[in-house]
């Protein structure tokens, strides 16, 4: 049995596979299917400082190899979540509290309600940025700093994880000004944007017009942004976006990633998580692998 335990941004998790935010709820759902302390963490679904209704529907869509989402982050609000899904959570695993504002009020004042509450943060800045006209705070490199430096602040006893879009200039140049703020771990990718076209009433298929794109079609596009990443960085990385089995687990963490996230795949394989964690163990077995953090960036590149 291959040791599958890596710390993260000094949090010791048991392995490092953890279900993505947005497509996990708050893990009752998936408690009903599996004993969630298999998982290294669970990231939760976006909070934001009020309860959110979200978007309208249709809010989600499938396309070929990937899915497109507008559900809007549709929460309860902190406050509801402290109260009634946070004490459960953590009987059952490590969490990381995924947040959400369109102020950096908001975001200061969300991890500074959860600092010492939960194992990790990590901080969703691809919101749309009121103080930008709507730009989200993920876009630009000096926002990307300026919004993790004001969370960091807030911040005493948990450590901070920065969530990067990929709808940027250079992942290069915003992983470092996460760092330069403030991060202690860096995640990514978040979803690319797209559209998706109803060819018979010829109207978008998203009420939104415009949703995020995630699934097992963006993989390549998402390991090479881990490794540039985790290029530019001294902090570690968690990569995610299309993993469906063990060896694109193995992909990311030879790009450079400490650990990884499970999206998309949750939807079509509820067991998805538990069988990575499986296969993983069986794949550094077979290849003499004691540890698995040992294959973080071992990439040879041609």
């Amino acid at each position: 049995m291959a040791d599958l335990s890596v710390t993260l941004a000094g949090v010791k998790l048991k392995n490092p596979v953890i279900p993505a935010s947005g497509t996990f709820g708050f893990g009752r759902e998936f408690a009903e299917l599996y004993d969630l302390s298999l998982l290294g963490a669970v990231a939760t679904k976006g909070l934001t400082l009020e309860p959110r209704q979200g978007n309208p529907t249709p809010r989600i869509a499938e396309s070929r190899g990937v899915i497109l989402n507008a559900v809007g982050l549709q929460n309860p609000g902190v406050e509801r979540f402290i109260e009634n899904d946070l004490p459960w959570l953590k009987s059952k695993t490590k969490v990381i509290a995924n947040v959400a504002g369109s102020t950096l009020a908001d975001y200061e004042a969300i991890c500074a309600r959860l600092d010492g509450l939960v194992d990790l943060i990590e901080l969703n800045i691809s919101c749309p940025n009121v103080k930008c006209g709507g730009m989200a705070f993920g876009i630009r490199p000096q926002d990307v700093k300026e919004v993790t430096h004001v969370s960091k602040g807030a911040l005493k006893k948990t450590p901070l994880i920065v969530k990067l879009s990929p709808n940027v200039e250079s992942i290069p140049a915003n992983a470092r000004a996460a760092e330069e703020g403030g991060a202690d771990a860096l995640s990514l990718v978040n979803t690319f944007t797209g559209m998706a076209i109803d060819i018979e009433r010829r109207r978008p298929v998203l009420a939104n017009n415009t949703g995020g794109v995630s699934g097992a079609g963006i993989k390549p596009i998402a390991v090479r942004m881990v490794y540039e990443a985790s290029k530019a960085v001294r902090i570690p990385v968690v990569g995610m976006g299309g993993i469906t089995c063990a060896e694109d687990a193995v992909e990311f963490f030879m790009a450079g990633a400490a650990a990884v996230q499970v999206g998309t795949q949750n939807f079509s394989d509820t067991l998805a998580c538990p069988s990575i964690i499986g296969g993983l163990n069986d794949w550094c077995d077979r290849h003499g692998v004691g540890r698995v953090s040992e294959l973080t960036g071992a990439l040879k590149l041609n």
